[in-house]
């Protein structure tokens, strides 16, 4: 059972569930698996918080990853909008959340001392006739190719290091993750 708390706003005295009431301070929580579910909300508070103003957003991702297309639903709706969208991992970011993680607004990718950041190339399970196994496998090719441009993009890096990089599960503590590109900076405290 998920328990979801509430608070209560002192100026008008009114209950929140704990999400909507950092949603009022521009603050967006990505936590668990990377699905459609989770990325049609991401998207939505994205769209709805740009709607208002174009005040920075913060994006706080705590994910193992997940669907990659889910996540490039996030990651085209983060450079669609114009509000800036920080990105701030607290406990990880691993797979496409990380590929997330990078596509934060330059020099606002930041990452909590102890977060684990973990690089790889896409995975997926497919089964049909031998035609199906190809076409997929060429699909595969294609989505790999894309998040490696990505991350050589938003990193700085050669793709042939993303490449070498991501052949297999690539851990980084934060301050791999800094030296690597993938952020900005570590932080102990919240920026302003």
């Amino acid at each position: 059972m998920n328990y979801i708390p509430y608070v209560v706003d002192q100026k008008n005295e009114r209950g929140y569930d704990i999400f909507s009431r950092l949603l009022n301070d521009r603050i967006i929580m990505l936590s668990g698996e990377i699905n459609d579910d989770s990325a049609s909300i991401i998207v939505a508070s994205l769209l709805y918080l740009d709607s208002i103003c174009h005040d920075k957003i913060s994006l706080y991702i705590n994910s193992g990853g997940g669907s990659v297309t889910s996540g490039m639903q996030i990651i085209d709706t983060m450079s669609f909008i114009a509000s800036p969208v920080e990105t701030i991992c607290l406990g990880c970011a691993m797979s496409m959340a990380a590929v997330i993680l990078a596509c934060g607004e330059k020099r606002m990718r930041y990452a909590l001392a102890n977060s684990e950041i973990m690089i790889h190339q896409p995975s997926g399970g497919f089964n049909g006739t031998e035609l199906d196994v190809k076409i997929y496998a060429q699909r595969l090719t294609k989505i790999k190719d894309k998040l490696y441009k990505i991350l050589a993009e938003k990193t700085g890096n050669p793709l042939d290091l993303i490449e070498e990089k991501s052949q297999r599960d690539c851990f980084l503590d934060s301050d791999e993750a800094l030296s690597f590109g993938i952020i900005d900076k570590i932080i102990s405290k919240r920026p302003r």
